[in-house]
C-alpha cells in the first residue's frame, strides 16, 4: 500500500512537470543525480532488514527508481510513448514487489499469490498500452 501511495504521489508530481517545456541537459542531469541519491538512500534503509523483508525493501527501492527515471523521461519528452513507459514501469515495479511478498508464503498460497501477481501485471500492461 505504501508503495502504491508513493507511486501516486510521484505521478502527481510528474503531471505537474509534464505541463512545462522540455528540460535542459543540466536540469536532466541534476534530476538524475537526485533520483540516484534517493535510490541509494532507499537501498541503505534496506540494510537494516534481513531475509525476505530486505528483498521486499530492495524491490520497492528499485521500483521507485525505475518509475522516477521513467517520469523524468516523460517530463523531458512528454508524449504518449513516454506516458506508456511510466505506466509500464509502475506495473513492473508493483509486480516485483508482489513477487517478493509471495515468497513469504508456502505451497498453494504462494502459487496463487504468484498467479494473481502475474495476472495483475498482464492487466496493467494491457492498460498501459491503451
Amino acid at each position: 500500500m505504501k508503495l502504491i501511495l508513493s507511486f501516486t504521489a510521484a505521478a502527481i508530481l510528474g503531471l505537474s512537470g509534464a505541463a512545462q517545456a522540455a528540460m535542459t541537459k543540466v536540469e536532466v542531469k541534476a534530476e538524475k543525480e537526485r533520483v540516484e541519491k534517493e535510490y541509494e538512500a532507499g537501498k541503505d534503509k534496506c540494510k537494516s532488514h534481513s531475509g525476505n523483508a530486505r528483498d521486499i525493501c530492495m524491490a520497492e527501492a528499485k521500483g521507485r527508481n525505475k518509475v522516477a527515471l521513467a517520469e523524468l523521461d516523460e517530463r523531458n519528452d512528454p508524449s504518449a510513448k513516454s506516458r506508456q513507459k511510466v505506466k509500464l514501469a509502475k506495473a513492473e515495479a508493483e509486480y516485483d514487489v508482489a513477487k517478493e511478498k509471495c515468497d513469504e508464503r508456502a505451497g498453494d498460497t504462494r502459487d496463487v499469490c504468484m498467479k494473481e501477481a502475474k495476472a495483475a501485471l498482464a492487466r496493467d500492461k494491457v492498460n498501459a498500452r491503451q
